[in-house]
């Protein structure tokens, strides 16, 4: 009995070694190649050597400052409009949406069934000079004559504000549909109005998945590059674009591992201030 008791520790462990060893594998191993990758200097015709050239990354955030900043601000805009979007549908499903709820469900991660590039490459049939969007905005007076939605970024903001919109969608119904309706009923019991009741209630008590959503969307918005090049033009290129070129055309590897490490940086930087600023601890308690 004391074998077992003494053996029975060690379980959560070996439950997690799998994962683990796989992180390491597959995340860990990597990433500090990355890491070492982006501290050697040199050219693809002489070769590549480590000499800890810690000015790759002082040199792509010289040079490549505005794609950074134009990342984080569609990404930003693009979460902003997903949750916009996303909180009233989530909210009608959880609420309303009774025996069509799963259905409902089913029209939101539908899109996850068609392959991403298509998805986008669906956008650009969209959004074209020759389009339907275009001409009723053309007509309703929203686009000067000659105006166009493609190659700017309302379009790169629009492919990417859709690829993503499950992913705030689906954290949002789960938490508003976890939410026991006997709460509201009782703030208006208690004369709130319905609006009130939402401010106080619903709306808090749906922050964790607020949370889960935005950072589900922002985090992969800021490194995408597929809407950028198929909707956008050069002057809307984001920094996973450059990361891209860096790679596959110029092979500058040291300068695009550089540029990875600081998009990484940044990012996580910003989760933190983010969960500070929320209390994470708190939402999920």
């Amino acid at each position: 009995m004391r074998v077992f008791h003494r053996k029975r520790w060690l379980t959560p462990y070996l439950l997690l070694a799998p994962g683990m060893l796989w992180l390491a594998l597959f995340f860990l191993v990597p990433l500090g190649f990355l890491f070492y990758q982006s501290l050697e200097s040199g050219n693809i015709d002489f070769g590549y050597a480590f000499t800890w050239a810690w000015g790759n990354y002082s040199s792509a955030i010289r040079s490549y400052r505005g794609q950074f900043e134009r990342s984080f601000e569609y990404a930003g805009i693009a979460t902003v409009v997903a949750f916009l979007v996303s909180y009233p549908v989530a909210y009608w499903i959880a609420f309303r949406g009774g025996r069509w709820k799963n259905l409902l469900l089913l029209f939101i991660v539908a899109p996850f069934f068609v392959t991403y590039l298509i998805r986008t490459l669906a956008w650009e049939t969209i959004l074209s000079d020759n389009g339907f969007v275009v001409r009723i905005l053309h007509d309703i007076g929203v686009l000067s004559p000659g105006g166009r939605l493609l190659a700017t970024g309302t379009a790169v903001v629009a492919g990417i504000t859709y690829n993503f919109l499950p992913f705030m969608a689906l954290p949002l119904y789960v938490s508003l549909e976890q939410i026991d309706q006997r709460l509201i009923e009782a703030a208006e019991d208690l004369y709130a109005s319905r609006w009130a009741a939402f401010i106080r209630v619903t709306f808090p008590l749906s922050l964790p998945g607020v949370v889960a959503g935005t950072l589900l969307t922002f985090i992969p918005a800021a490194g995408d590059f597929i809407n950028a090049e198929l909707l956008g033009s050069p002057t809307n290129h984001m920094i996973g674009n450059v990361i891209e070129s860096k790679y596959k055309e110029l092979l500058d590897y040291p300068a695009a591992a550089s540029m990875s490490f600081i998009l990484m940086a940044i990012i996580l930087a910003m989760i933190l201030l983010y969960a500070r600023a929320v209390g994470t601890e708190q939402l999920t308690g």
